[in-house]
């Protein structure tokens, strides 16, 4: 039980974390309705367990050399910039309505894709996944294959229920979205992308050690 505890705290501290993910939720359930906004959780839940896999693995290693750090720095702020840039200057061009009718469907796998994307180019959340490895195996002792499964199943799970809570409240607000707001709500998504990207690009020795 302590086990599960410790990882439900784990991952709300997660969820909470104000980035890239929580945008791309938020303005996917209110563009394109809850059912879209779970799909993107799903590619986030998929993209935290493969980083999980590989941070055990011993990842670390590699994130102890700095040119490492910084050539993921890079590209993942490259690729982060491109997505913003789209959602800047491409899509808060298009008006949309916030009614399923109104918006040409997307495949579930390119909802999915779109959120393994977004939260795997952080290397903000892979140095979490690093240094939450660390501390489950080190202060918290977790050593069996059995305890680390459950601590990590815990994040994972609750990181996911808090998505799919965002997206139902997003989802609730559908009703009041204007083309204009969407339209506004893309342009802030791309803004909040762009910053990451010119955090990732210009400052890559500002990332946690």
């Amino acid at each position: 039980m302590e086990i599960v505890i410790n990882g439900v705290v784990s991952g709300i501290v997660l969820a909470f974390l104000i980035g890239p993910v929580f945008f791309t939720i938020i303005q996917t359930s209110i563009e394109r309705g809850f059912s879209s906004g779970v799909l993107v959780a799903v590619g986030v839940s998929f993209s935290d367990a493969c980083y999980i896999f590989f941070s055990y693995l011993g990842l670390v290693q590699f994130m102890e050399a700095e040119k490492f750090r910084h050539y993921l720095s890079y590209a993942g702020g490259i690729v982060l910039l491109l997505f913003g840039l789209y959602y800047l200057l491409i899509k808060s061009r298009k008006l949309v309505r916030a009614e399923g009718g109104h918006i040409r469907s997307r495949g579930w796998l390119s909802l999915v894709a779109k959120g393994f994307i977004i939260n795997g180019l952080s290397p903000m959340v892979l140095f979490f996944w690093i240094a939450t490895v660390g501390v489950a195996t080190t202060q918290l002792a977790y050593h069996s294959n059995q305890q680390v499964f459950v601590f990590f199943a815990s994040i994972v799970s609750t990181v996911f229920l808090t998505d799919v809570i965002k997206a139902k409240l997003a989802d609730r607000l559908r009703l009041l979205m204007t083309p204009r707001v969407i339209q506004i709500m893309n342009m802030i998504l791309g803004v909040v992308l762009v910053i990451f990207a010119g955090r990732l690009i210009f400052f890559p020795d500002n990332l946690p050690h």
